[in-house]
């Protein structure tokens, strides 16, 4: 099950209910029932003048997806509020988490393997295309984010989804998109886009296993439903 936000991302700290606030809520509900934006806006501690911290965890969210889960120093101080030292925290705190649990390795075998790299995509408000690379054991090499944004077949070139596949010397891939409308039924630009990227890969060897559209409430597996 995905984790649901109940409150809109337009709601400032102040009018949040008391125990829906990300230390609260951590404390009486656990870390696990705290989307990306609330873990981040812990981190931060606190917000800048005028702009209060769940609005600067949000921006700097859409920066780190922008550099595929990476942290950049350059990048993230360029956001308003964020100085040299908040930028150390994040980035120390991303590499010590990706230190201690690491997705490499996880074996797919059916979609709902993939839930646990991917779910915490599925609260944001624009279309996140991302790419899992598998070894010949269908264990995993990496999870990176393509693009963000309208997903169709003029954004998505296959160069972009394989570049990385090629790196890794990858056997096989799975994409995975969110749907910020809720609807978990792909687009005929969704089905357009994965054939593409499947007889892509098969011209370099490189299997296309599935495409998962995926929601805070469920997920559509392409290969579940006999399109791959």
């Amino acid at each position: 099950m995905y984790l649901r936000e109940k409150y809109p991302h337009h709601l400032r700290m102040a009018e949040l209910p008391p125990e829906e606030r990300p230390r609260e809520k951590l404390k009486t509900k656990g870390p696990h029932t705290l989307s990306d934006r609330e873990l981040l806006a812990i981190l931060l501690g606190m917000g800048r003048k005028g702009e209060d911290v769940i609005s600067l965890a949000d921006k700097i969210l859409n920066v780190l997806d922008r550099n595929g889960g990476f942290p950049d120093l350059e990048a993230l101080q360029k956001v308003k509020g964020v100085g040299p030292a908040k930028a150390s925290v994040i980035t120390a705190a991303l590499e010590f988490a990706r230190r201690r649990i690491r997705p490499e390795g996880t074996k797919i075998s059916s979609p709902e393997d993939v839930l646990p790299l991917i779910r915490h995509y599925a609260d944001r408000k624009q279309e996140h295309l991302l790419c899992i690379t598998l070894n010949g054991a269908n264990e995993v090499i990496a999870t990176r984010v393509i693009t963000i944004g309208l997903l169709n077949r003029t954004q998505i070139h296959p160069r972009e989804v394989f570049a990385d596949a090629v790196t890794d010397r990858a056997a096989a891939l799975i994409l995975a998109h969110n749907h910020p409308s809720g609807s978990v039924h792909p687009s005929g630009e969704d089905g357009a886009v994965t054939r593409r990227i499947k007889e892509s890969g098969e011209v370099l060897g490189i299997q296309l296993l599935d495409h998962l559209v995926f929601t805070t409430k469920g997920y559509y597996s392409f290969k579940e439903h006999g399109e791959l």
